[in-house]
């Protein structure tokens, strides 16, 4: 690692004298979302001189929080995935996790759910935190595929999942060899591409066998503080091990000369180096600022898979209705597809952030509803500002009606304080993901590799997803390519 100095002075009227700082870095972190929050801490553990550059002036980017009409909203947070609790296996996805980031597990307050639910036409599925629940639904309501289940569970337990060299291999297919019922196979892919497929109607073996793993084996919980606290102890971990950090800093260009990384330009003007440089921005989104691209940049696949969602902050927590997820589907057949409409209500999720099971002196967010469906990209980012607007109020109406029906609460609308919808231009303004796409591109660079021998990717494009997948594939591509 170097340092050096270099003052220049203008003398141009009205002008002051210039001080530029520039330091070497062991590694740049494009992004501050967990993932790469995540590959900063471990890196910062090692005593690598790290630097997150992140252009907004919050962290956390897709999983974030801002406040509206006083009341504090998380943008992104609708639970964890893979809980564990205290002095569970150590084998663990948390586990591991709270490992290489030195975090207690009772730093995170998490918080368990008490009961999901994935709700068909004249059919749900209910689960727990407790897989013996869901493996007694399945029995009772799918009986002659009950052993069917077990043996794909089995299959699952010991695919290779996380592997940073396997292909494409498609989910339905394989989960089709164990179960013969289109309707359970549809309920078991409803709830694990909603939070993690960017394929329309199907996904990966590997991310549906981590999905299943995470959601329906360890289950949700939440942060006691929500988002906020979590990305507070990020934080702290970076600055306790000499990290830095720098907010409303955008990267204007990634500069490279024989196949590396040179230097960054930032949005100031401003350059930048590095040994190496890890984005968390994305892989289209990333291979965009480089000044020279692969030769088959034009073909990589762009993600599509958009959602609309809809907060409504309530008077009120909802009583008799204790469910804090709700994933639907008003057809027995499920479609998880790019809509032609702006958006299509004919699947979703409702979520009820309170219905955790928080603890007497916890701070629990404030009463409300959060609702998400399909979106179309195209359709939103072509509105004029007025139309858009309209949209977005319609949307919400629609939203609220789906919402009161899977709640069973038909007064819901009337109960609603506050109101705020978050749009596939959402999601390109306040992250840059191409097309609004949460999930990014369909195809994985999963051992986080580009063109540029120092440049590399963490994060959605990485392919391990979810909050605790986010953090996980930081520290994974640190661990493989920046610590040896």
């Amino acid at each position: 690692m170097s340092l050096w100095l270099i003052i220049g002075f203008t003398r141009s009227a009205g002008v002051s004298p210039a001080i530029i700082i520039s330091m070497e870095y062991d590694c740049i972190i494009i992004g501050g979302g967990l993932s790469g929050l995540a590959a900063g801490i471990r890196l910062s553990h090692f005593g690598k001189k790290i630097c997150i550059l992140e252009k907004h002036s919050r962290l956390g980017g897709l999983n974030s929080y801002y406040t509206k009409g006083g009341y504090e909203i998380d943008s992104g947070l609708h639970a964890m995935t893979n809980f564990t609790a205290k002095g569970g296996p150590k084998s663990a996805p948390l586990a591991k996790l709270l490992r290489q980031l030195r975090i207690q597990h009772d730093e995170l307050e998490l918080r368990e759910q008490n009961y999901s639910l994935v709700s068909f036409p004249g059919v749900s599925l209910k689960f727990t935190n407790d897989f013996e629940f869901l493996r007694t639904e399945i029995q009772n309501k799918f009986k002659e595929d009950f052993d069917g289940f077990i043996k794909l569970d089995i299959f699952l337990s010991k695919y290779n999942s996380l592997s940073l060299t396997s292909k494409f291999v498609s989910a339905r297919h394989a989960v089709s060899e164990y179960l013969k019922s289109p309707l359970l196979i549809d309920m078991l892919f409803c709830p694990l591409m909603y939070y993690g497929s960017a394929v329309e109607d199907d996904m990966d073996l590997a991310q549906f066998a981590i999905m299943y793993q995470s959601i329906f084996k360890e289950g949700f919980c939440r942060p006691a503080g929500g988002i906020r606290k979590l990305l507070e102890i990020l934080e702290k971990r970076i600055t306790e091990s000499g990290g830095e950090i720098r907010r409303s800093c955008e990267v204007r260009k990634i500069i490279s000369k024989a196949g590396m990384v040179h230097e960054l330009e930032l949005g100031n003007g401003e350059t930048i180096s590095a040994k190496n440089v890890l984005s968390s921005a994305g892989y289209v989104e990333t291979l965009s600022l480089c000044d020279q691209k692969p030769a088959a940049f034009t073909e990589i696949p762009r993600g599509q898979m958009a959602f609309v969602e809809t907060v409504g902050i309530l008077d009120s927590p909802l009583t008799g209705h204790e469910s804090a997820i709700i994933f639907f589907s008003s057809s027995e057949k499920f479609h998880y597809q790019n809509p032609q409409d702006a958006i299509d209500l004919g699947s979703g999720v409702v979520c009820c952030p309170n219905n955790f099971k928080f603890k007497p002196d916890d701070t629990p967010p404030a009463p409300m509803i959060r609702i998400t469906v399909l979106a179309n990209n195209q359709r939103w980012s072509r509105c004029t500002q007025e139309e858009y607007k309209n949209l977005k109020d319609e949307t919400a109406t629609k939203a609220l009606s789906i919402a009161a029906k899977y709640t069973g609460v038909p007064d819901l609308a009337k109960r609603v304080r506050l109101i705020d919808t978050f749009t596939p231009k959402t999601i390109t303004r306040y992250t840059g993901h191409i097309n609004g796409a949460v999930y990014g591109c369909p195809e994985k660079m999963k051992d986080g590799r580009t063109h540029l021998g120092n440049l590399f990717l963490c994060g959605t494009d990485q392919g391990f997803l979810g909050i605790t997948g986010s953090m996980l594939s930081g520290i994974s591509i640190a661990n493989l390519h920046l610590l040896k």
